[in-house]
């Protein structure tokens, strides 16, 4: 069995849009979601930015009840509840008239939950005594103290997966992805899985992530992995270009409505497109870089390929997991290269990173969500801030101005960190 599946309902809360409407419109228009960071102090960090999700209310999308049961939770479960609602209500689905609830998942690509940094570092000062020795029993009897059960059970990074399938009714397949970067796309692969093989009629996948605290900002600056252009945030993200020095990191959340065709199309469904291809594979080399030759991201886009039965001349377009490192936009365009041939230099490749900065759990998803809008509106938006061509990245990558265009077939590409590869090939209906 292996059953057509397209996507019927979109839903997102961004750094630039809190909806895939408004996100799109930025997006297409070169607009920066990248500034300061509010969220904490972060002077005498390495990196003073990011892209942050700003005025943001999960009450703007839940009701009262579920926004009172939300205390505690993390910006990551806000985020992704308000963006599975977005995309169950954009998707028309009534699940009170589903037949069968237990044909109905989840499948997201999430991260780890909130950190109450203030009230731990009060316990650690506090636990100094004795002319600053550690007093590790006395730090214990404050966290027993402190910290609120329910609180800390939203750590669990299957949580927002739990809520959500709770919130929308979905009985069937709940399950969560850990692939750091690639989690998001890999749930909307998996997801399509689970229909093609008939052990469901519809899935909500997508991702939500928020790093953005001092933990976070700290690992990605000791992995020197961040862009260190404090003095100028919005023109920091530049995928692909030769003054680029690292990635934004940003925060947010992206989901989507995977449904059958038949079923879709029985109950008069609007579908943005269908998931024609999955490819899959892992580096094997390192946790934290990719290898040279890109090999793992080349088979996986390969494979994609394989499972859409499509050939490469097939591809219009290829949203680029595109970070802004050195390493990554080199490699990522000689995989290219490997999977497409020549016809890599005729295939518009563009990293809407530029303008969100990096989503790590959430980026796929969120990048395939403008996949799907580029084909419905046949434009290829921007890479931004794209100035000095690179002699090693030298394909085409829409530099600064989208481009209206025909577009029959897109593919989307993220890595992650330990060797992740995913490879989606969404396609008009």
């Amino acid at each position: 069995m292996n059953r057509r599946v397209v996507i019927t309902g979109l839903g997102c809360v961004t750094p630039v849009g809190h909806d895939p409407k408004t996100a799109w419109k930025a997006v297409c228009e070169g607009q920066s979601g990248i500034g300061p960071i509010s969220r904490f102090n972060a002077q005498g960090f390495p990196t003073t930015f990011a892209a942050e999700v700003r005025n943001f209310d999960v009450a703007n999308w839940v009701s009262p009840e579920v926004t009172d049961s939300l205390t505690g939770a993390g910006l990551n479960v806000r985020f992704g509840m308000a963006a599975a609602v977005q995309a169950m209500k954009d998707s028309g689905l009534d699940v009170s008239t589903l037949p069968d609830r237990t044909r109905f998942g989840v499948y997201l690509g999430a991260g780890e939950g909130p950190q109450n940094f203030d009230v731990f570092m009060d316990m650690i000062s506090e636990s100094r005594r004795d002319a600053g020795k550690w007093d590790m029993d006395y730090f214990t009897t404050l966290a027993l103290q402190r910290l609120n059960a329910a609180e800390e059970s939203q750590q669990e990074p299957n949580i927002l997966a739990a809520r959500i399938s709770g919130l929308v009714g979905a009985e069937g397949p709940c399950s969560n992805s850990l692939t750091a970067c690639a989690a998001s796309a890999q749930s909307i692969g998996e997801g399509t899985e689970f229909i093609r093989t008939g052990d469901a009629d519809i899935m909500l996948v997508g991702g939500s992530h928020s790093m953005i605290h001092p933990y976070g900002v700290t690992g990605f600056s000791l992995l020197t992995a961040l862009s260190r252009n404090n003095d100028n945030p919005t023109g920091a993200s530049r995928p692909f270009d030769k003054e680029r020095d690292g990635f934004v990191l940003a925060e947010g959340a992206a989901m989507l409505v995977l449904e059958e065709y038949e079923h879709a199309k029985k109950r008069g469904a609007h579908i943005y497109g269908e998931v024609r291809g999955y490819g899959v594979a892992c580096d094997a080399y390192r946790i934290t870089d990719i290898p040279p030759d890109g090999n793992g991201l080349a088979r996986a886009m390969k494979l994609a390929l394989k499972d859409a039965r499509m050939n490469v001349d097939d591809i219009s377009y290829v949203n680029a997991h595109g970070t802004s490192t050195g390493a990554n936009d080199r490699t990522e365009t000689l995989a290219l290269k490997t999977a497409f041939g020549d016809q890599a230099y005729k295939i518009p490749v563009s990293s809407t990173k530029s303008m969100t900065g990096h989503l790590v759990a959430a980026c796929g998803g969120l990048e395939s969500i403008f996949s799907l809008l580029a084909l419905n509106d046949q434009t290829a938006p921007p890479t931004t801030n794209y100035e000095y061509p690179d002699p090693e990245c030298d394909l085409d990558y829409v530099p600064n101005t989208a481009r209206s265009m025909p577009l029959k077939a897109v593919m989307s590409n993220n890595s992650g960190f330990g060797g992740q590869n995913v490879s989606l090939i969404l396609t008009r209906v």
